[in-house]
């Protein structure tokens, strides 16, 4: 039984990442039977560890395992696994977070409009007093009758077609393993395999990466695939910055191979100040925080409370 649970969650640069008292409240209503520790510093979790059962944690090293002889759980609320280097076993179950997509999908949504409606020239008119109808009317274009391509298509890619379809796009989800169409699938929509790319990168629209790390994805996507692409094409990336290299980017963006990019992830965490990304008009970024929102955490706190009674039993 998972009784003794110890909670590790501070982050420094982002408040809503920071487990709070509404959220001990709200799991310790629903484990009444549970002792739940909260500590805010490594220190103070590594002290307490040795009685832990289970562990709320951002990261777990492989080496804290050494001193858990009890654990049986690691939960995170990330969706990536680059954070918790211990391999779930027999013994250890690992729980990952799988509440991103709707906020990855907002994030999404609003870089489309973002440059499918000239928002920036917009703004910078605005800040001259300008009335640009003509100027900024020939940047305008709709997200109807557009492909959107999905480079990714499991639970986040997925929410973000569904986010997307209503606004009259065709969605290519491609993934590398099989998968039942999700329902708002209608005509023209399609799950493809990778080994398909090539083609259906030719009538993208919009590229959404949504790609783990790790090396199976690392540099997959080339400097001849960026070609593929027609030149009024957006990529965004709310993956990892891994999937292809920076340089190949940019090369993209800067001869119009490419329209724009939104980008939330990098090769390189901070995105070093002498990127050429930084000064492009054509890149909007975002320093990693996709699915960042006040409700992150209580979204994980609720999907935790739902499967701890599976995730209890398969500890046991």
């Amino acid at each position: 039984m998972l009784n003794d649970i110890l909670v590790y969650m501070t982050h420094p640069h982002v408040g809503a990442w920071n487990f709070a008292p509404r959220h001990l409240v709200r799991l310790q209503a629903a484990l009444p039977r549970a002792k739940i520790s909260v500590c805010y510093n490594s220190r103070e979790f590594l002290d307490r560890l040795p009685e832990a059962g289970a562990a709320i944690v951002w990261h777990f090293k492989k080496a804290w395992l050494e001193s858990a002889p009890d654990l049986r759980l690691i939960a995170t609320p990330a969706a990536g696994t680059e954070w918790i280097e211990p391999e779930p076993s027999e013994r250890l179950r690992i729980s990952f977070g799988g509440f991103h997509g709707s906020m990855i999908a907002e994030s999404v949504a609003g870089a489309a409009f973002y440059f499918c409606k000239a928002f920036k020239l917009s703004a910078d008119m605005q800040g001259q007093r300008k009335w640009a109808r003509i100027k900024i009317s020939e940047k305008l274009f709709s997200l109807y009758r557009k492909q959107a391509t999905i480079l990714g298509f499991g639970k986040i890619g997925r929410e973000i077609g569904r986010v997307l379809k209503p606004f009259g796009c065709r969605i290519v989800g491609v993934k590398r393993t099989p998968c039942p169409q999700p329902p708002y699938f209608g005509e023209g929509d399609r799950v493809a395999a990778v080994e398909s790319l090539p083609e259906i990168l030719k009538t993208t629209d919009h590229l959404i990466f949504v790609l783990p790390g790790g090396p199976e994805t690392s540099g997959m996507f080339t400097r001849e695939h960026f070609r593929m692409l027609p030149p009024h094409c957006i990529v965004y990336n709310v993956g990892r910055g891994n999937v292809y290299r920076e340089a190949d980017l940019v090369e993209a963006l800067q001869d119009g191979a490419i329209a724009a990019a939104y980008l939330d992830v990098f090769e390189t965490e901070p995105l070093p100040e002498g990127s050429p990304l930084w000064g492009m008009d054509n890149v909007l970024i975002q320093p990693h925080l996709s699915a960042a929102s006040p409700q992150y955490l209580d979204l994980f706190i609720e999907e935790l409370i739902g499967k701890w009674e599976s995730l209890n039993k398969s500890a046991e």
